[in-house]
């Protein structure tokens, strides 16, 4: 099993091309958090007790199962994410490793995230995270500005996140990563700036950088509809991820997807699953997989699931086999996020024909606009394109983008 105290290395070539093979990554979630963030659509509930939180491990058990079988599959990577994971009390979140590990072979396990959120960590479970295999934390941490983080619905403050990371190195984990947020109602430049410095103080590994977007069923989405959210002007907040790229350029992180930024060795294994387009599992309310070439998502509420896993076994609320052009559109607005992009040859090894034969026209469009750049390895997005990345992804929708053109 791998220890917390592992550093991570550019291990990734070591993991075999999956296409449409058994998936070796694996997906959690923990849908349990103590306030809704104003901001959050995902499937999360506010806790209501201990016997609920037992009742859901039952049925993830249950799930994963029958989703693994009793094979014990190898995992490569394990994400869990919320909700708030850590919200889990000691013993839940041991029981919780108890149930992954009857399940699923970890010995080979490149890397192991919990997602958690500063102020729910405690020596206590640190130790049972770490004896349990998982190698990476990831913060929720938004913003340094405790202002800012009461009008999102954060229930920490920033001495919260700068304890939380203290504790973390203390319990031996080095793998650490934090959230911060760009285009928050109230933010300015400014704000951004310091919340960089202050992560940068904390001489973290990885850094990831979000832009909000406003969703239904959001308490931010009410308020824009009375006229009552106010954010900055699109221009600033161009300038806000402009300056991260600026400064985690000048400080060692490299960027290696649209939102992220790693030291090298750091990048997150897990999440390069989903950017690469190759399978993986999920159980949980409202997670979703991709397996065999069926995309599924789970009922999204929660005694829905409960009573679905209960009556049904697999709570499945869709599921949706992917047609060879929509995998080839996939492997190309989820890779084009990579600053890596899509390479020739992977896109040739995986769909079985040559990326310009199917995106020829939209590519050669993209490249004329100063959008993309492409080079006999592959294509991938400009700095300019970095900031258009939406418009961009959306021309490789062979329909809606009325790009390329291959057939059905």
């Amino acid at each position: 099993m791998a220890k917390a105290d592992d550093r991570p290395g550019e291990t990734w070539e070591a993991v075999p091309s999956m296409g449409q093979e058994e998936p070796t990554a694996l997906y959690i979630h923990i849908p349990f958090c103590r306030r809704k963030c104003h901001y959050c659509d995902f499937a999360v509930f506010v806790a209501q007790g201990e016997d609920l939180v037992e009742r859901y491990l039952d049925a993830l058990e249950r799930e994963l199962a029958l989703t693994l079988g009793q094979r014990r599959p190898r995992l490569a990577t394990v994400y869990v994410g919320g909700g708030t994971p850590t919200l889990l009390s000691a013993r839940q979140l041991e029981r919780l490793l108890t149930i992954l590990h009857r399940h699923a072979d970890l010995s080979g396990c490149l890397e192991f995230t919990m997602e958690a959120n500063p102020e729910t960590v405690d020596n206590a479970k640190l130790r049972v995270l770490a004896a349990g295999g998982v190698t990476r934390l990831s913060f929720g941490v938004q913003a340094f500005q405790d202002h800012l983080l009461a009008a999102i619905g954060r229930t920490h403050t920033a001495a919260d996140a700068v304890r939380a990371v203290r504790l973390a190195r203390q319990a031996g984990f080095h793998n650490l990563s934090i959230d911060l947020m760009l285009g928050l109602p109230g933010q300015t430049l400014a704000d951004v700036r310091a919340s960089l410095e202050a992560a940068f103080a904390l001489d973290l590994p990885h850094l990831s950088a979000y832009s909000l977007k406003v969703e239904e069923q959001t308490v931010f989405y009410r308020q824009w509809v009375r006229g009552e959210l106010h954010l900055p002007p699109e221009e600033e907040e161009a300038a806000m991820y402009l300056t991260v790229l600026e400064e985690t350029a000048k400080r060692g992180l490299q960027q290696y997807e649209v939102s992220n930024f790693a030291r090298p060795g750091y990048a997150s294994l897990h999440n390069q699953v989903y950017w690469r387009n190759e399978p993986y599992y999920g159980v949980g309310v409202g997670a979703h997989g991709y397996v065999g070439g069926v995309r599924y998502a789970n009922v999204g509420t929660l005694h829905r699931y409960l009573k679905a896993v209960a009556e049904r076994g697999l709570p499945r609320a869709e599921t949706h086999v992917v047609t060879p052009r929509e995998a080839m559109e996939e492997t190309m607005f989820l890779g084009l996020r990579l600053t890596e992009g899509v390479s020739h040859a992977r896109f040739r090894r995986r769909h079985g024909v040559a990326m310009e034969a199917v995106f020829g026209p939209v590519i050669a469009e993209l490249v004329g606009k100063g959008l993309l750049e492409r080079d006999a390895r592959g294509v991938r997005l400009t700095r300019d394109g970095l900031l258009l990345g939406n418009e961009v992804f959306a021309r490789f929708l062979l329909d809606g983008g009325n790009g390329g053109n291959a057939n059905d």
